[in-house]
């Protein structure tokens, strides 16, 4: 049995950062998750509750030089970001952002169903393939609370913005 100081599980940590946001944030990003999860079988999940965003990292492993694909969220959207490799990626539709060396992102304005577009599942799969298809997917999903700082930005949106 747990005592009363027990530390709280990664799950259980993650949802209290989420909590921070607003119904209509935690609904995407739930949505989003989920999505993920199924798209990533085998990854593990870097949580960082940084003092801008809270970020979500996927990869092969815990370490977060090896992953792939982030969300990461602002009180009014959600953001994917591909890692590693983004300058890489084929882009047909011109639909990532950026001009960083290595990470390009795209806002899933539409929120989660953002993520079952053909143009985006196509940039997943190359970004992927750019990888070497790094997620073993009979190994479990993991979550791991990599960050926590202990002053953050407010996580929702001002009344009067």
């Amino acid at each position: 049995m747990p005592s009363a100081t027990a530390p709280l599980s990664p799950a259980k940590q993650f949802e209290s950062f989420l909590a921070r946001y607003s119904p209509e944030m935690q609904r995407v990003t739930r949505a989003a998750l989920a999505k993920m999860r199924a798209r990533l079988p085998g990854a593990v999940e870097m949580v960082y509750d940084n003092y801008q965003w809270l970020v979500i990292g996927f990869g092969p492993a815990e370490r977060a030089s090896e992953a792939v694909f982030s969300l990461a969220l602002t009180p009014r959207w959600a953001t994917l970001c591909f890692l590693l490799h983004g300058p890489k990626i084929p882009d047909p539709d011109k639909l990532l952002r950026g001009s960083g060396t290595r990470v390009r992102h795209i806002r899933l304005m539409g929120g989660a169903n953002d993520l079952d577009t053909p143009a985006v599942k196509t940039l997943m799969s190359e970004a992927l393939k750019l990888a070497g298809n790094p997620f073993d997917k009979g190994v479990p999903r993991a979550m791991v609370i990599k960050a926590v700082a202990t002053k953050r930005r407010p996580r929702r949106v001002a009344a009067n913005s």
